[in-house]
């Protein structure tokens, strides 16, 4: 089957959309990844975004054109893909994070936005959305989802302790061992907090910290990064999730105390802040290894100061397994509008804290019957498909 995934992640500066070949052989997810690409939204709909984000008010018509706007944009992203190999099957469309709600411990409900619909009609295919809200709905939080694909890609129990951190908006971790079930987390801020404090300091001209150059002009201030970790969120045990409704630049300010600080300590301060985070986190699984993607790896000052904080611990970009690191997230949703349309699970119970494990999302049919879909002679198996326990990238990718 032919499916594209699609995210637009925390820090929502541009559409992930990662195309794949998938099938299912015995327990085995086949995978030729065929092309991904990032594309930035558009400057009006990325400040309609910002604008719009806790703690900022927003209306009931605002949101309705923003669930317009961006589902219109990823259609258009989709569609420009899909037309350059072919068409597609299926596209997964995770939209655009703009609350996730939890109280304590526990996930409530979580918000995306991007009406599916217009994606449907843009490019025929049938849509996969909605995938967060049916993990909630049997207690768990709805994420990390990322954990789905790091099992599947690392083994469920390997002979080493090894981890997959996912350094997006916010951070994520996924631990495996031999021995235990898999764990995941939403760890805290990664770039959370430098990307809204630059957005600040910038009036909003810049939207992060390019390779970490003005943290690494600054000084952190001691003071500071031990308020900011002085949180409750850090204390609670996995899984558990967070987003930027939580860890935003209401969080920093509020910490500032009206302190002066020049712009490089503060982003300093920041950047530390969030390596320690990490590191504190992931030091009691004792890991030797750590597979890491997103838009952190590409902050020289964020993993400089993570990795002096984890000096034993091996770090490998997700490239090195054929899967280009930030393309990552939008491989995991390609993966789960797979198994949605063919009626398997995709959560890992232990790792989203879920009762079960479920049948993800909603689908909006597109041009041709869903049942063409998962026709015998379309995906190879005359019997009921189990789920896989492993995936092997057959075609790999790498980051460009």
């Amino acid at each position: 089957m032919r499916i594209i995934g699609m995210i637009s992640g925390t820090s929502f500066d541009a559409v992930e959309a990662l195309l794949a070949d998938l099938e299912l052989d015995g327990d085995r997810l086949v995978c030729d990844l065929v092309e991904h690409r990032s594309v930035p939204y558009p400057a009006s709909v990325r400040h309609e975004i910002s604008a719009m984000l806790p703690p900022s008010p927003t209306t009931i018509e605002q949101v309705c054109r923003l669930d317009v706007a961006i589902g219109q944009f990823f259609g258009e992203v989709a569609k420009e893909l899909a037309d350059e190999h072919g068409g597609v099957d299926a596209i997964c469309s995770h939209g655009q994070t703009l609350y996730h709600w939890v109280e304590g411990a526990a996930a409530r409900g979580t918000l995306q936005l991007g009406e599916p619909a217009w994606i449907a009609e843009r490019t025929g295919a049938a849509i996969i959305s909605d995938v967060r809200n049916r993990d909630i709905a049997a207690g768990g939080h709805g994420a990390p989802l990322a954990s789905l694909l790091d099992v599947l890609l690392l083994g469920a129990s390997p002979t080493a302790a090894c981890g997959s951190l996912n350094l997006g908006g916010i951070a994520n971790v996924t631990v495996l061992g031999p021995g235990r079930e898999p764990l995941a987390f939403d760890i805290g801020p990664s770039n959370a907090l430098i990307d809204a404090a630059v957005e600040m300091l910038t009036d909003g001209a810049q939207g992060f910290d390019r390779d970490g150059a003005w943290a690494a002009r600054g000084r952190a201030d001691a003071a500071l990064v031990e308020s900011l970790l002085d949180d409750p969120y850090f204390a609670l045990p996995a899984p558990k999730s967070t987003g930027k409704e939580y860890f935003n630049l209401g969080y920093v300010t509020k910490r500032l105390k009206g302190r002066e600080i020049s712009a490089e300590d503060l982003l300093a301060s920041l950047t530390v802040t969030t390596a320690e985070s990490v590191a504190a986190a992931i030091r009691p699984f004792h890991v030797t290894e750590l597979i890491v993607a997103g838009g952190g790896t590409r902050n020289l000052t964020l993993m400089a100061e993570l990795q002096a904080r984890l000096p034993g611990v091996k770090m490998r970009r997700t490239d090195e397994l054929g899967v280009p690191e930030a393309g990552k997230e939008a491989l995991i949703f390609a993966i789960i509008g797979f198994l949605t349309l063919h009626g398997l699970p995709a959560t890992v119970p232990s790792c989203t804290g879920a009762a079960r494990s479920s049948v993800l999302g909603s689908v909006t049919p597109g041009r041709a019957p869903l049942a063409a879909l998962l026709a015998p002679a379309r995906t190879g198996q005359a019997r009921s498909p189990q789920a896989p326990t492993r995936l092997v990238v057959r075609s790999p990718l790498r980051s460009a």
